[in-house]
């Protein structure tokens, strides 16, 4: 007997096998033929919902990043948080672990998987610098924050720390990192205008694990 699924469920289960299959396979590796195996479902509809196997892998980092963003929105919209306040709680926000988001990350930083990253990178940027660039705005009305351009600095910073502080990316030692943190963290205060060491913590945020 035919099971008709409702169509958003449907698609869920193409992109929950989809993402196994990329964290196991990885993009390259990954078939349609082994979407269509892992849902039982036709070619046909597979081909109702997506057109690619690369759409498929947009709608999968989507909705990864969707989460981040989702919990960031949540915080700049929540008026009894001050700007410092919103950004540290965003910045913690987008490092918990939600689902497979720890395998996920790991997988896009495998080589073969250069077009999942560089689009996880690109959206997060995109969908997250309006957001700080609110928080950001806020702060100026707060007085702590001085900057004449609050959109593209932030787009700058978020370019800079999600490219350089990567370690998938660059693979620094512990002190490297350490170094790199601390210097963003003095060229966030001076493009923000922000009182010195009112960003310390994100150092803490990167600071190695002691028990490590």
């Amino acid at each position: 007997m035919r099971i008709i699924k409702n169509p958003e469920e449907r698609r869920n289960e193409i992109l929950d096998a989809a993402e196994a299959l990329f964290i196991s396979k990885g993009y390259t590796q990954t078939t349609i033929i082994d979407i269509l195996q892992a849902v039982n479902i036709a070619k046909g509809t597979f081909y109702h919902y997506f057109q690619s196997k690369e759409e498929v892998m947009n709608a999968v980092v989507m909705r990864f990043i969707a989460v981040g963003v989702n919990a960031a929105k949540r915080i700049a919209e929540d008026d009894s948080l001050d700007a410092h306040t919103k950004i540290f709680n965003i910045i913690t926000a987008q490092g918990q672990d939600v689902g497979n988001k720890e395998q996920f990350i790991e997988e896009l930083h495998q080589v073969h998987n250069v077009e999942m990253h560089q689009k996880s990178l690109v959206e997060t940027i995109l969908q997250l610098s309006p957001i700080l660039t609110e928080v950001i705005e806020q702060g100026i009305r707060e007085g702590v924050f001085h900057t004449p351009a609050p959109r593209e600095v932030v787009e700058f910073l978020l370019v800079s720390s999600q490219f350089l502080l990567d370690q998938g990316i660059f693979q620094w030692t512990e002190e490297e990192l350490q170094r790199k943190v601390e210097a963003f963290m003095y060229i966030l205060e001076c493009t923000l205008g922000a009182e010195k060491g009112s960003f310390s913590y994100i150092i803490e945020r990167y600071r190695p694990n002691e028990s490590n």
